[in-house]
């Protein structure tokens, strides 16, 4: 398995566009490609955005290797910090639009959420569920037991005949 999707293109070029795409959804907050680049810059722009929340030097310096423009890492490192600090992960979303008349390649949008003006509303964040209380091996044995189905006894006959 290689690590990223290939898209039809040398190396540095498949970087290039990414990286491009990648300072493009920042800077625009939307933005519509293919599925398989859209799929390939949500995985970036994560990664991104997450090292806007990390907010130390060596973060900032490793998202500048990347992303295209001081703009970009101002947006990053401030307005997305802020908007997903109390969020785990998740912050863009595709949307499937279209399939293009040229090649028919299917289209969509990625954008980030919890934004003004979003194709559609996020969900909210699900309710944890309760932790449970741990338990000795034991306890949990004999609950199992309870529980479990009745084991079969095994017969055997073994009756030789000549």
């Amino acid at each position: 398995m290689t690590k990223m999707r290939r898209l039809g293109r040398p190396t540095g070029h498949r970087m290039s566009m990414l990286r491009t795409m990648v300072s493009q959804l920042v800077k625009h907050e939307r933005i519509e490609t293919t599925v398989a680049k859209a799929k390939e810059v949500r995985r970036l722009a994560d990664r991104m955005v997450q090292l806007g929340k990390e907010g130390t030097l060596s973060a900032a310096r490793r998202a500048a290797a990347f992303v295209r423009g001081d703009d970009v890492i101002h947006k990053l490192f401030h307005e997305f910090a802020y908007r997903y600090k109390d969020r785990a992960g998740g912050y863009t979303r595709f949307l499937r639009t279209r399939i293009r008349v040229g090649d028919a390649a299917p289209m969509g949008f990625i954008e980030f959420i919890d934004r003004e003006n979003e194709l559609r509303q996020s969900k909210p964040a699900t309710p944890q569920p309760p932790q449970r209380a741990g338990m000795d091996p034991w306890t949990r044995s004999r609950l199992t037991r309870q529980f479990a189905p009745p084991k079969e006894e095994k017969t055997t006959s073994s009756s030789s005949e000549d």
